[in-house]
């Protein structure tokens, strides 16, 4: 029972983390990594559920565009 209750504390652990970085990313990053999304309010929330599976890719990625300079501004 107390395997079951740590799985569960740590995926609602891990959703939650996946729920702050989609709402740093759809507010901040979006529009840095992906230039084109400026102006399309209207799909973002689409990307919420998908974003806070992988939100250490997410993370990853948008790191590495910061940090090669490579988005847009």
């Amino acid at each position: 029972m107390q395997t079951a209750e740590f799985l569960l504390d740590l995926g609602r652990y891990y959703l939650m983390a996946g729920g702050v970085v989609a709402a740093l990313f759809l507010v901040i990053g979006v529009d840095r990594v992906e230039p084109s999304a400026r102006g399309s309010y209207a799909f973002r929330p689409l990307l919420i559920p998908g974003i806070c599976l992988i939100w250490p890719l997410v993370l990853y990625r948008w790191f590495l565009l910061e940090k090669d300079g490579e988005s847009a501004r």
